[in-house]
């Protein structure tokens, strides 16, 4: 069997979910500023994404990440060209931990038009795409923004993410189509009932298996004609600045969804703790994020 069989298997039934390690360049230092590193550890760009490395890799590598409770890990494309032990990341990942590598291929978001915000055009993306398949990676994952229950809005970013996603599935990787709703959006549930439909009428057209990537719905298991769509291989949640008990509360009541949180994973940790130390609490978000996403 293939690694890319086995990497749909894994990701389509194991127990487990997915570590969010993408944050890119305008979300580094906040990132950074959370494990305890202030932003005159650094002088340019160069120096910040060197940190962060240092940051990701110290949990690649921590003996309680691995694929027993670890689906895969999403990587913004520096980390996908450096290393982890001398191997490429993506090849650690899956050789070394058993984790799906995932590799983050928007280039941010536009700005905000009929209350939402879509992705920036993406003109090197069959190129990044190549690059990914060589290094073994997965899956991608792009995000929208969804800012107010706009139908105009909603429609657009979900024929946004689609059209791209028939892009990702034609050069051989699986996407992760994420059109995130803002936490702070003042109508949220409209908002998320919109997308929900949107989301089940495109679902019909890639003819092959997609991954969505939704926040945390006000309504519990409002997603679940999404989670059993033919054309759905999984559906996970972002935590979207809720806290890490909070996300898992929510979590924990939507059945079939796994988390893909970011910074409620990392939360507690720090560069200043001891391995030991850093370990534990890993070991323990870890396990409640899993806990929360066997539902």
């Amino acid at each position: 069997m293939s690694n890319t069989e086995q990497q749909r298997i894994k990701m389509g039934s194991a127990p487990g979910f997915i570590a969010a390690l993408d944050q890119s360049g305008g979300s580094t230092p906040k990132a950074l500023g959370l494990y305890g590193v202030a932003e005159s550890a650094w002088s340019s760009d160069a120096q910040m994404f060197d940190i962060i490395h240092e940051m990701r890799t110290r949990i690649m590598t921590s003996p309680v990440f691995t694929g027993e409770r670890i689906l895969g890990a999403i990587l913004f494309e520096d980390t996908m060209d450096r290393e982890v032990t001398g191997r490429t990341t993506p090849d650690y990942l899956w050789d070394v931990k058993n984790v799906v590598p995932i590799l983050k291929v928007d280039k941010g978001l536009a700005d905000a038009e009929n209350g939402v915000q879509l992705m920036k055009p993406m003109p090197d993306l069959d190129a990044l795409l190549a690059r990914a398949i060589g290094k073994g990676v997965f899956a991608t994952k792009m995000r929208s923004v969804i800012k107010e229950a706009s139908t105009d809005g909603i429609r657009a970013i979900v024929e946004q993410q689609f059209t791209v996603g028939q892009q990702i599935l034609a050069a051989g990787l699986t996407p992760i189509i994420e059109p995130e709703v803002d936490i702070n959006c003042p109508d949220k549930d409209a908002a998320e009932a919109m997308l929900a439909r949107e989301l089940m009428s495109a679902l019909d057209s890639p003819g092959r298996e997609v991954m969505l990537k939704l926040t945390l719905p006000n309504t519990d298991n409002l997603y679940a004609d999404c989670i059993a769509h033919k054309n759905t291989l999984r559906v996970v949640a972002l935590s979207g600045g809720y806290p890490r008990d909070e996300s898992n509360q929510r979590l924990a009541r939507q059945n079939g969804m796994v988390a893909s949180f970011s910074r409620a994973l990392t939360e507690g940790l720090s560069k200043q703790q001891s391995d030991a130390d850093f370990d534990n609490a890993l070991s323990a978000s870890i396990q409640s994020i899993f806990d929360a996403s066997a539902t």
